[in-house]
């Protein structure tokens, strides 16, 4: 049965997600709420099942593949408060070995993508607050440095920037309480950065 800080977290990442997209600039290829088509095709054959199109993508998967793919695996039920929210948005948009590397960086361990004892240690010994502000400045680094290496994501940058600032409202941050509302940016959707492998000269 999913946590309960499963479930609370869950609905903040969905409304970001929006529904079926297949963008000219998107290498992920069709998505739906946030699910690519690899990963549901990848996911239904776990499951003994043949692939189908992700537009038809039912409540019950969508969960299931959140919580297996984006959840557990880069430790989301190991943190307290609003960094589990935080690392579980980046894991879905951004990959959970870039969130977790992420995490590493902001708590002063080794950023090797892998959350082992160590990592959990440094996030329980971590300031919450001053950690849950410096990942989403990280994450707000990347986004900008992806940009400059590669211009042609420049068309998502308003839609990363306004999902990042209602988490920042959504986790507490100063500064951020007017935060804009629901605005995908210029494409209309949220472009997850989850596809992408490491980039040299943007994850560092």
């Amino acid at each position: 049965m999913p946590s309960q800080s499963f479930v609370s977290a869950l609905p903040f990442v969905l409304r970001w997600e929006g529904g079926y997209v297949n963008h000219r600039n998107d290498p992920g290829g069709p998505t739906n709420r946030g699910v690519t088509q690899k990963v549901y095709d990848d996911w239904r054959t776990r499951q003994g099942l043949p692939p189908r199109d992700v537009q038809q993508l039912e409540d019950a998967e969508m969960h299931a593949i959140y919580e297996a793919g984006y959840w557990i695996p880069p430790r989301c039920d190991l943190l307290q408060g609003s960094l589990d929210l935080v690392h579980f948005d980046t894991a879905v948009n951004m990959g959970v070995g870039r969130a977790v590397r992420f995490l590493q960086t902001v708590v002063k361990c080794p950023a090797d993508g892998d959350f082992g004892p160590g990592t959990e240690k440094a996030v329980a010994g971590c300031d919450h607050g001053a950690a849950v502000a410096a990942y989403c400045d990280t994450r707000e680094q990347f986004y900008r440095r992806l940009v400059e290496k590669d211009a042609k994501f420049g068309d998502f940058l308003k839609g990363w920037l306004n999902r990042l600032n209602a988490l920042r409202r959504e986790v507490g941050l100063p500064g951020f309480e007017a935060a804009a509302s629901l605005d995908f940016g210029d494409t209309h959707y949220i472009y997850n950065v989850s596809g992408l492998d490491r980039i040299p000269g943007v994850d560092r």
